[in-house]
């Protein structure tokens, strides 16, 4: 199992409670797969954060873990006291050689750990290690109406590089996809 050295303690505060925390990314391993998979599901009621509507099962998405390469396309997990809390995924742009150096980043957190800066803490990883991985862009496909999201990656410094009118249908509403993008140096 690859675990990355953070040098960093956090500290938190929840409810007038201070604490310090030691987080753990790591490469995922299938036995993550469900843990994944309800962090994802758990995000789809709110129509805000992926286009699926109904939940999907850990064994529909096999293929998609085995598509992904610690060195290159990792599926990260991020934990804290040996529970996963999210992940975040790299996968090719587009499938042709000619991209290889670009990656689409998915970035999914527990909804009792959202809005606490996981996101933010993933994506500066993600950051520092895409030397590592050969990715020199980064693309992030976000709905127009998934404002925690686009403040994230506008946050860290992507811009609107895409913007798709009416592409999704999401309870009879169309929705609106915006492609934010980052050269990573």
């Amino acid at each position: 199992m690859i675990k990355f050295k953070l040098d960093r303690l956090l500290t938190i505060q929840v409810k007038n409670i201070t604490t310090v925390v030691n987080p753990v990314i790591r490469i995922a391993q299938r036995e993550d797969l469900p843990a994944i998979i309800e962090i994802y599901n758990s995000t789809i009621p709110s129509r805000i954060v992926t286009a699926d509507l109904e939940p999907i099962s850990w064994q529909s998405r096999l293929n998609w873990f085995e598509e992904h390469d610690s060195n290159t396309r990792p599926l990260l997990v991020l934990e804290l006291e040996k529970r996963a809390i999210g992940w975040l995924s790299l996968q090719s742009f587009y499938g042709r050689p000619a991209y290889q150096a670009t990656a689409e980043v998915s970035i999914y957190i527990a909804n009792s750990y959202s809005r606490k800066g996981w996101g933010s803490y993933l994506l500066k990883h993600s950051l520092e290690m895409c030397p590592k991985w050969q990715v020199n862009t980064l693309l992030g496909f976000i709905f127009a109406h998934n404002y925690p999201s686009l403040n994230l990656f506008q946050k860290f410094q992507f811009q609107q590089w895409g913007y798709f009118p009416k592409v999704a249908k999401l309870d009879g509403l169309e929705r609106d996809l915006i492609i934010m993008g980052l050269r990573v140096n």
